[in-house]
């Protein structure tokens, strides 16, 4: 038996995913590279294509909601769609409504330009993807006030700081899994907020592809999802799944092709639709939303308890693996950002090479190296700006001491704060993840960058963080 296997005996449940990566996800293993960005975006089996393919050669399809035979066609399958991720939410199609979108954030900006926040408070968690940051905007631009909960040292979030923000009424927003560090953040807050008299927007887009999330026990107001996230494609479709009782106290700012029952330009009146379709601007992705139901089929089929055991297992040996790298000195070779064990946390995992003097190596360096050997992972701030001052300590008396002006760029930004890199390391495991893709890593940075000093010549600028 292998080390692994003695660590992980339950892992040896997952193998019929070896035979998936062997048989419909071959293309991960076509150019010798590894794949290990699945919060960036999952990936898809052949099936999932051909099944596309198959229901266009057979039938035409045209602009829904209408009553000629195409486009008859194409609302049978959004119908059969919208019921199908209730049924994966395990949501009651008479209190939740699936809203089909381009993806997370227009499902996050939906809630954003339409919440009441006049008079009352748009909490958010340091721990949030910028589509979630972004709803303050709307809260400060619309006479709300914004209240941040602070993180703790290992990048979580104390709920009494939590409480302490609740006050009054409004808005909580906060991520299921964080994007960042992979820190699961506990989904009984849903049930607290709402005791304190707050709606709550539950960002599921790291969470839903390796973990089952019950709408009839966590009754999430707002939960935005992207679809190419939990089975690959189809890309440019997301989700809005919302309590229907919470969408009918939104007010949409505007109105749009689908969105209305009727309209007059002379009386300067519309009446908008009763039902989802008023918030589903424009035409739907009418060939792509039916390839959901097709992704859940299949996800379905797999079962998501497997996938969520393989990745945990696979996430506790990266882990351990990464921690225990060490120069020739005796120094570590990672610094790891969040929790170093698997409680509460999925299968995410954020770091920095140091260098034997402590240095930690540019995520520059890191990015150009690694691509060049084959590896699809991820490098800077991940859109999560909270959790990454969090994880370089930066503080706000920081901020205001250091930073008295817009800085012209990241990089001078970063060198009012003495920041000695604009970002760190994430990789993220998924469906079809093996040992062999971590040991490879791990692999790759020993022999890369033990005893090998820090350095920056040859870097080009940043342009973004």
């Amino acid at each position: 038996m292998t080390e692994f296997s003695v660590a992980y005996p339950e892992y040896a449940a997952t193998d019929a995913l070896d035979r998936l990566r062997a048989t419909e996800y071959r293309h991960l293993d076509a150019d010798g590279g590894v794949y290990l960005d699945y919060t960036g975006a999952g990936v898809a089996a052949e099936s999932q294509f051909r099944a596309h393919y198959e229901r266009l050669r057979r039938t035409s399809f045209g602009n829904p909601h209408s009553e000629n035979p195409t486009s008859q066609a194409s609302t049978e399958l959004v119908e059969s769609a919208r019921r199908a991720v209730l049924s994966f939410f395990r949501a009651d199609p008479a209190e939740y409504a699936a809203i089909f979108t381009a993806n997370a954030s227009a499902a996050c900006r939906l809630v954003g330009e339409a919440y009441r926040f006049r008079g009352r408070r748009c909490v958010l968690t340091f721990d949030n993807h910028n589509s979630v940051n972004g709803i303050r905007q709307f809260a400060r631009d619309r006479g709300g006030r914004v209240r941040y909960v602070p993180l703790t040292a290992d990048l979580r979030v104390a709920e009494r700081d939590l409480v302490a923000a609740l006050r009054g009424r409004g808005l909580l927003c906060y991520p299921a899994q964080s994007n960042f560090t992979g820190v699961q953040h506990p989904l009984d807050w849903v049930d607290l907020a709402h005791r304190r008299g707050f709606d709550v927007l539950l960002d599921a887009a790291a969470y839903a592809p390796t973990n089952p999330l019950d709408l009839t026990a966590v009754r999430a107001d707002f939960v935005p999802v992207s679809w190419y996230k939990v089975f690959g494609y189809p890309t440019g479709v997301g989700c809005l799944v919302a309590r229907r009782e919470a969408l009918a106290r939104l007010e949409r700012p505007w109105f749009a092709g689908g969105t209305i029952q009727a309209v007059s330009v002379q009386g300067g009146w519309h009446l908008l639709a009763d039902d989802e379709s008023a918030f589903e601007d424009g035409t739907l992705n009418f060939l792509a939303v039916p390839d959901i139901e097709v992704g859940l089929r299949w996800i379905a089929g797999i079962g998501l308890e497997t996938v969520r055991l393989r990745v945990r297992c696979l996430t506790g040996w990266l882990l351990g693996k990464l921690g225990g790298l060490r120069h020739g000195n005796g120094r570590p070779m990672v610094r790891i950002y969040g929790p170093a064990d698997l409680e509460m946390r999925g299968g995410t995992v954020t770091f920095n090479v140091v260098d034997p003097d402590g240095v930690l190596v540019d995520e520059r360096l890191v990015s150009a190296e690694s691509a060049e050997a084959g590896f699809s992972l991820r490098t800077g701030c991940f859109c999560n700006p909270g959790a990454g001052e969090g994880a370089f300590s930066i503080s706000r008396r920081t901020l205001r001491g250091r930073v008295g002006r817009r800085p012209r760029g990241i990089d001078e930004y970063l060198t009012l704060l003495g920041l000695p890199t604009g970002g760190a390391v994430r990789v993220s495991l998924g469906l079809v993840s093996t040992v062999e893709d971590v040991e490879r890593l791990v692999g790759f940075v020993d022999r890369t960058y033990r005893d090998r000093q820090a350095t920056v010549e040859g870097l080009a600028p940043r342009t973004r963080c």
